[in-house]
């Protein structure tokens, strides 16, 4: 096998890797959410949500084995999840893990704002690695993934805050004609929110792909002056 084949193969499974450690643990809490909603029904969110705590734990010991490193963004999750799935199960109060994901797109919105006022661009430390490109494009970049998760963080405001079949008080409703299951919530988690980031990561690619070439065009004629 030749080294670029070697290459290859390890970037993939690094990908399938790191694909495992996103998804496993969504799909984990969906999937253990519909086969307890048939045995134990009032009870399924919080099994679901203990399970869940176990995978998203397992998908970090996962990522430091294979990865050698803790990732930010799953370090972040895993104490989220941690924190208000214990609060759910200890309170036996389903709308610990409801807000959740509105906590933890948040954080992600609110840490890319705030790195760039402190000067630096956090999306670009994380990612640059991965693709060479301007600092401006970073910063477009960088902003249009801040929206992104504001977005998804008012999404789940809007889905949680009209369950009708999990105690939600009347007063956290925000449109009275709106009224959405506890299933529908827990499988949009994984059927809903996984496909908006592909579609969202697809939307960027043009956008990288353009500053990514100029970028190694810059660096070529560069070589080239040199050479001369």
């Amino acid at each position: 096998m030749s080294d670029a084949q070697t290459d290859t193969s390890k970037s993939t499974i690094g990908q399938g890797s790191k694909l495992l450690v996103d998804v496993g643990p969504a799909a984990i809490f969906m999937i253990t959410y519909n086969v307890a909603k048939r045995l134990v029904e009032d009870q399924a969110i919080y099994w679901a949500t203990g399970i869940f705590m176990l995978a998203t734990a397992a998908a970090v010991v996962y990522a430091i084995v294979t990865q050698k490193r803790f990732p930010p963004m799953l370090a972040v999750t895993f104490v989220i999840v941690t924190l208000f799935g214990g609060m759910t199960i200890y309170l036996q109060d389903p709308i610990f893990i409801f807000i959740k994901p509105t906590i933890i797109n948040l954080i992600f919105c609110f840490a890319i704002l705030f790195s760039f006022a402190l000067g630096f661009n956090v999306w670009k430390r994380l990612f640059g690695s991965i693709y060479s490109m301007p600092d401006h494009a970073w910063v477009m970049l960088g902003i249009r993934w801040a929206l992104f998760f504001a977005f998804l963080a008012v999404l789940n405001e809007v889905m949680w805050r009209h369950i009708i079949d999990a105690n939600v008080p009347e007063t956290a409703r925000w449109f009275a004609g709106l009224e959405l299951t506890e299933a529908f919530w827990v499988n949009f988690r994984f059927f809903g929110t996984f496909p908006l980031f592909f579609l969202f990561v697809l939307a960027n690619v043009p956008m990288t792909l353009k500053y990514a070439k100029a970028t190694e065009d810059e660096s070529k004629g560069e070589g080239d002056t040199k050479d001369a």
